[in-house]
């Protein structure tokens, strides 16, 4: 049983395949999945998927690159979804500083407009922060985001910011650059937090674990993340499957 906590299957990559997709991510016992919705279009998209799909969930919230366009009918849209059962979280959601099509400014005013949306419907948050990682700590401290906590997002950093994340109430996720040669960061996170802070992704179509790297992700490659999970560990893949499953239901609340 694998459960694969960020997945883009409202990819315009699946228009073509989408059931081959999911068939062959059920094959490799992916049990369940949260779809992210991330602007209007893939939000829209993730609540068509969940209403087809028993086994998929969706979390809706608006990207950082994309701040710059939301505008307050789009939040009290997201409030307003995130009332349905199947909305187990609100984001993705944060700062990345590598694109700069939205201002910093408008990423943080937005970033923390949307904690404070999942603080008042009890929902966790998923985070994306690229390139910010100071500025996104901050404001989830500023915002008392430990609250509702949530899941740092395809983490990436040291093992220092990942314990003031855990103590943050969040989770972190890890994705395929965990599985990349080069990735020593990630790879020591993964050997020295608690076994009850860990989450696996995909964030398919994007970021493909070796060894299909440089092809279109989709979920049943969650299990590459899981594998390399259990080498560093020194546990059986079953196990790590069963544990990471666990936590993302807790986060989540499915029974």
């Amino acid at each position: 049983m694998l459960f694969d906590t960020h997945v883009h299957l409202n990819a315009d990559q699946y228009e073509d395949d989408l059931q081959e997709v999911i068939d062959r991510a059920q094959q490799e016992k992916v049990t369940n999945m949260v779809v992210v919705g991330f602007d209007r279009k893939t939000i829209k998209r993730a609540m068509e998927l969940v209403e087809q799909y028993d086994f998929i969930y969706a979390a809706v919230g608006w990207h950082p690159v994309d701040a710059i366009d939301m505008k307050e009918e789009d939040l009290e849209w997201i409030e307003q979804l995130a009332q349905h059962d199947k909305v187990v979280a609100i984001g993705e959601m944060g700062l990345d500083y590598h694109w700069d099509k939205s201002p910093k400014e408008i990423q943080k005013e937005v970033f923390r407009k949307q904690i404070r949306l999942a603080k008042k419907v009890k929902l966790p948050i998923v985070i994306h922060n690229r390139d910010a990682t100071a500025d996104v700590v901050e404001i989830l401290k500023e915002e008392d985001a430990k609250e509702v906590g949530g899941i740092m997002h395809c983490y990436t950093g040291s093992i220092e910011v990942a314990q003031e994340c855990m103590e943050m109430n969040f989770y972190l996720s890890f994705g395929g650059p965990v599985t990349f040669k080069n990735a020593k960061k990630p790879k020591e996170v993964v050997k020295e937090i608690p076994m009850d802070r860990l989450l696996i992704e995909t964030d398919c179509p994007y970021l493909t674990p070796h060894p299909y790297r440089g092809k279109r992700n989709e979920p049943s490659y969650v299990r590459f993340v899981a594998e390399q999970i259990a080498e560093l560990r020194e546990m059986s893949v079953e196990e790590v499957a069963e544990k990471t499953t666990a936590n993302a239901k807790k986060l989540f609340g499915i029974n």
